[in-house]
């Protein structure tokens, strides 16, 4: 049996209250969005990290080449999405085409299963 290899995503977020950004009394959809499509890589077997300003500002610090690109940059870097340690997309997240491409998935993975 062979073993696909899927490249490695990390997702390098602002400052959030959470995690998932997801709370408080109005949810951004973008980031609804986005913890669907992590939730159902993950039950695919495919995980993606995702780093918090707030809650793992070592990730960023540990990481030299966001680390210096947020010093270039600032805050506007992020949300930053780096695949195999490489910069791959600043300032906003994957859309599903990206995804798909990036990660080498297909489109039904995405979707949250019923």
């Amino acid at each position: 049996m062979t073993t696909k290899f899927v490249p490695a995503m990390k997702i390098y977020e602002p400052a959030m209250c959470c995690d998932t950004g997801c709370c408080g009394p109005s949810i951004d959809p973008e980031l609804l969005r986005i913890t669907a499509t992590l939730s159902a890589l993950q039950r695919k077997g495919i995980t993606v990290g995702r780093y918090n300003l707030t809650s793992a500002p070592m990730a960023f610090i540990e990481d030299a080449t966001v680390s210096a690109r947020l010093r270039e940059k600032g805050t506007a870097l992020l949300p930053c999405v780096t695949v195999d340690d490489k910069i791959v997309i600043e300032g906003r997240y994957p859309t599903a085409a990206e995804f798909c491409d990036l990660l080498g998935v297909r489109a039904e993975d995405l979707h949250a299963e019923a």
